[in-house]
C-alpha cells in the first residue's frame, strides 16, 4: 500500500511538474478580481481593460484575464473580489498645496456652500465669534479665518475692517480670500503689520483703501496679503505634523495617491522633510519650490528626478498674476464689471514683471528644472508662453518642462504656440462649477466664460493636458472634478462653453496617465501596467459606465498606494 501511494505521488509530480526552462509565476502578495478600467491604451482597447491584476510589494506583477492572473497565487495570496466596485489607477492632482491644507484645518472654516455654511458677512462675523469663543482666544491672540469668497456673499464684496473690527477689536484678525490671492484684516492686524496710510502698494499687490482716502479698508491683494500674513504665528513642529497626517487622509479619502505641494518655501520643505524621514508619508509628494527674483538661487537647485520616503522635489514654482474670481489676473481685455476702486479698462496686473519670468524660464530650462508657472489671464499665459519662445529660440536643442497651472483664459492662438513649444496646460476645472456663474456675470461676461478652462480645444491640438483641484482653494474632490470636466455645469444649473466639454475617458487621463507624465512619472504611475506601482483607487461603479451627469455620485471606497490599503470607507480612520 505505501509503494502504491509513493508511486501516485511521483505521477501526480510528473503531470503538474514545471517543465524544463520554463519560467515559474512569481507569488503574488494580493490579486484583486473583477473590472479593472487600466487607463492604458487606446479607450475601449483591449489593454484598457482587465479581469484581475496581482501584486507584489509595491509593484504590479500581472495585469490581464482572471486565469492569466491567478497563476501567481501562492498560499499567503490575498485574493479579494470586487465585486460591483471598479479598480482604477490611483488619482493624481497636478496642482495642489499639501502644507496648506496641513494648516487651513485648525482656522476659522468661512466658506461658502456646498463645501461650508457661510453666505453673508454676518455669517462671517457669527464664525469667527464662535471660533474665538470656542477657542477660549486672550485679547492679542490672531485669528485666522479662511476661504471666504466675495463672489458667494449676499453682499458680493469682501469684507472689510469695519466689518471684522466688529468683531473683535482686541483680536489681530486675518481672512484668506478662497484663492489664497487676497486677504482681509481688521485694524488691529492691519495695527500689527505696520500697514497704513502711508504705506505704500508693494511690487505686485494692492492695499484697497477707503473711499477718498489713502487708510487702507481692510482688503489686501496678491503681495500686499505677505504684509500681514507674516505676522501670523507658525504652528509647534509637532502640532503641524499631526496636521499634515490628518491632511493626507484627507486626500487618501478622495482617491488620491499622488499630492502636490506647488509652492514649497523652507519652512514648508523643512516640514516635509520631518515627515518624510520619520517615514510618515502615506502618500507619494512632489514638490515645487516657490520661486521670485531674490528668494532662490537656481544654480544651487537639484531638480531630484527619484523619490526618497514618498517625497521629490522635482521643480520650482512661478506666480505671474492673481486670480480671476478675485479680479486680479493679468487679461488682455477688461474686467467685465471692474472691482471697486478700477476704472472700466481694468485688466488685473501681472505679479512679475516679464524680464523676471524670461530669465527664470532661460536659467531652468539650461539646468533641466521642470516649471511649474501660474497663468490665469490670458496676458500673463502671454508673458510665460513668449518666455518659453526666447528660450528655446537661444537653445534650440533644449526642451523646456514647462506646465501653464490653471490656463484660465488661455485663447487659442496661445493654444497653438504651447503645442508648438510643447508646453502642458493643466486646467482648474472646477472653476466651472464654483465660479461659472460669477465669471458670466461679473469677471468675463459670457463669451469669455464660456472658454474658461479650454480643455477641448487643448486636446484638438494635441497638448497633453492635466486636470487639478489647487486644494485648499476647493476641496480635493476628484469625482467632482470628473463631473465638471465632462458635464460644465455652474452652480445655477448653467452649462458653461458645452464645446470645451471632455468624455469620461479624457478626464480620467487629465487624472492619471497625463499627471503622472507632468510630473516625470509616466513610467511609475497612472496606469494599471505590469512594472508599475501598485497605486489604485477603488469605486463604487465604473465611470465610463455612469451618466456624466450622476458621477458626483460616485464613492471612493478604497485607496491603495504602493500597494498598501491607505484609506478605507469600511475603516476611514
Amino acid at each position: 500500500m505505501t509503494r502504491f501511494i509513493l508511486l501516485a505521488a511521483l505521477v501526480v509530480a510528473q503531470l503538474f511538474a514545471v517543465p524544463s526552462g520554463a519560467a515559474v509565476p512569481a507569488p503574488a502578495d494580493t490579486i484583486y478580481i473583477g473590472e479593472i478600467v487600466t487607463m492604458a491604451g487606446a479607450p475601449g482597447g483591449p489593454r484598457s481593460q482587465a479581469e484581475a491584476v496581482a501584486v507584489a510589494g509595491e509593484r504590479i506583477i500581472a495585469v490581464g484575464s482572471k486565469a492569466e492572473v491567478m497563476r501567481h497565487r501562492a498560499g499567503g495570496t490575498r485574493v479579494i473580489e470586487l465585486g460591483s466596485s471598479v479598480l482604477l489607477p490611483g488619482f493624481i492632482d497636478a496642482h495642489g498645496h499639501l502644507t496648506a491644507t496641513a494648516t487651513v484645518q485648525s482656522l476659522a472654516d468661512l466658506s461658502a456652500p456646498p463645501v461650508g455654511g457661510v453666505r453673508n458677512i454676518a455669517d462671517v462675523q457669527r464664525v469667527l465669534r464662535q471660533f474665538i469663543a470656542d477657542r477660549r482666544l486672550a485679547p492679542g491672540t490672531v485669528v485666522v479665518g479662511r476661504g471666504y469668497d466675495d463672489a458667494q456673499l449676499q453682499e458680493r464684496r469682501h469684507p472689510t475692517r469695519e466689518d471684522l473690527d466688529a468683531v473683535s477689536t482686541q483680536h489681530p484678525i486675518l481672512l484668506a480670500h478662497v484663492s489664497g490671492h487676497l486677504a482681509a484684516a481688521n485694524s488691529a492686524m492691519l495695527a500689527l503689520a505696520g500697514v497704513d496710510a502711508t504705506t505704500p502698494d508693494p511690487s505686485g499687490g494692492v492695499i484697497r483703501r477707503r473711499d477718498g482716502s489713502r487708510e487702507p479698508n481692510g482688503v489686501l491683494e496678491e503681495s500686499a496679503f505677505g504684509l500681514v500674513r507674516s505676522k501670523v504665528p507658525q504652528p509647534p513642529p509637532e502640532s503641524a505634523l499631526v496636521d499634515l497626517a490628518q491632511a493626507l487622509r484627507y486626500y487618501a479619502s478622495q482617491g488620491l495617491t499622488s499630492v502636490q505641494e506647488g509652492a514649497l518655501t523652507p519652512p514648508s520643505r523643512a516640514l516635509l522633510d520631518e515627515a518624510a524621514r520619520r517615514n510618515m508619508l502615506t502618500l507619494d509628494v512632489v514638490t515645487y519650490s516657490l520661486w521670485s527674483p531674490v528668494s532662490l538661487d537656481l544654480k544651487k537647485f537639484v531638480a531630484e528626478k527619484a523619490y526618497k520616503n514618498r517625497i521629490k522635489h522635482y521643480g520650482i514654482k512661478l506666480i505671474l498674476d492673481g486670480s480671476p474670481q478675485g479680479k486680479t489676473a493679468f487679461l488682455s481685455q477688461p474686467y467685465r464689471v471692474p472691482p471697486a476702486g478700477q476704472t472700466k479698462d481694468y485688466v488685473g496686473y501681472p505679479t512679475l514683471p516679464a524680464a523676471a519670468v524670461e530669465r527664470a524660464i532661460s536659467e531652468a530650462t539650461t539646468r533641466g528644472i521642470p516649471v511649474l508657472a501660474h497663468a490665469n489671464g490670458d496676458a500673463a499665459a502671454q508673458m510665460l508662453i513668449d518666455a518659453v519662445a526666447a528660450a528655446k529660440s537661444s537653445m534650440p536643442n533644449a526642451a523646456p518642462d514647462v506646465v501653464m497651472i490653471h490656463a484660465q483664459t488661455v485663447r487659442d492662438d496661445q493654444l497653438d504656440r504651447m503645442a508648438a513649444l510643447g508646453m502642458t496646460p493643466s486646467f482648474f476645472v472646477g472653476h466651472t462649477f464654483y465660479w461659472g456663474d460669477w465669471h458670466r456675470e461679473e469677471t468675463l461676461g459670457p463669451l469669455r466664460a464660456d472658454r474658461i478652462s479650454p480643455t477641448r480645444s487643448a486636446i484638438d491640438r494635441g497638448l497633453s493636458y492635466t486636470l487639478h483641484t489647487d486644494t485648499p482653494v476647493v476641496p480635493p474632490d476628484m469625482l467632482r472634478t470628473l463631473w465638471s470636466a465632462t458635464s460644465r455645469r455652474t452652480r445655477s444649473g448653467d452649462i458653461l462653453g458645452p464645446a470645451q466639454r471632455l468624455t469620461v475617458w479624457e478626464a480620467l487621463q487629465g487624472l492619471t496617465i497625463n499627471a503622472a507624465r507632468q510630473q516625470g512619472d509616466q513610467a511609475l504611475k497612472g496606469s494599471i501596467e505590469v512594472g508599475k506601482q501598485a497605486d489604485f483607487v477603488r469605486l463604487s461603479a465604473d465611470p465610463l459606465r455612469t451618466d456624466p451627469e450622476a458621477l458626483q455620485e460616485l464613492r471612493v471606497l478604497e485607496t491603495i498606494s504602493r500597494g498598501r490599503s491607505v484609506w478605507s470607507a469600511q475603516s476611514p480612520q
